[in-house]
């Protein structure tokens, strides 16, 4: 079983936002991802989404993607991004999800050897600078967020589990530095972080990060040339 990541599709099977708007990266982007994924991926591996799925506004308008989603191989994990307007409560999104997605919110789930647990984030506050208090507001909710699902991971993690965790915002500010989210992950012990959100050629970014062991993984599809990115 191999484990793969990838985030930020901006999926709009109606079409009413194309993406190639943003650049020559999105030209065909989605064809280029589900050529990848089919010569990658099999029935048995992992797939993780790290949020920013689709631009619907409504969990209906949101059916469409999730089917393309579904139609390739592999069992898919997601959580919610800052653009998944159409995520609404848990419960209404798990009634309709094809069989081979599932959703990540406050909980964790266990799939063979790797436990899977995440949340959404928030921006983490720059040295130096006071964050607004809405901002301020947010993260902190996010960081109750990540505590339970990384409690939620921790009551199903089994010996030699591997975990990973999937937060869309990066778990640090633009200096790269610790947080009280990455610190969290690491005092629960997680394998392997995969994050996305960050976009733009010109972006001041790297696409693996090490801290004292714990690999970060940045995998919004425009700056990994919409390929998944394996992490087991």
């Amino acid at each position: 079983m191999n484990v793969y990541a990838i985030s930020d599709l901006h999926l709009s099977s109606d079409e009413s936002k194309p993406m190639d708007i943003f650049g020559a990266v999105w030209d065909n982007y989605w064809q280029l991802i589900c050529e990848d994924w089919e010569s990658k991926v099999k029935e048995e591996d992992i797939v993780l989404i790290a949020g920013d799925i689709s631009w619907a506004m409504r969990l209906d308008g949101a059916i469409g993607d999730l089917e393309r989603i579904a139609a390739l191989k592999g069992t898919k994990i997601m959580i919610r991004g800052n653009h998944d307007y159409w995520w609404e409560s848990i419960s209404k999104i798990r009634a309709v999800l094809p069989p081979s997605i599932l959703c990540i919110q406050n909980d964790a789930v266990r799939i063979g050897e790797f436990v899977l647990c995440g949340t959404r984030g928030w921006t983490v506050p720059e040295t130096g600078m006071k964050p607004t208090e809405e901002d301020l507001k947010l993260y902190e909710r996010e960081k109750l967020r990540l505590e339970m699902s990384l409690k939620a991971a921790t009551a199903i993690r089994q010996e030699g589990d591997k975990l990973i965790v999937m937060i869309h915002y990066p778990p640090f500010n633009s200096r790269l530095e610790d947080s009280d989210l990455s610190r969290m992950m690491e005092q629960y012990k997680a394998n392997a972080v995969v994050y996305g959100h960050l976009h733009g050629v010109g972006s001041r970014v790297c696409l693996k990060i090490d801290k004292r062991g714990l690999p970060f993984y940045l995998t919004s599809c425009d700056l990994v040339e919409n390929k998944l990115v394996k992490i087991f």
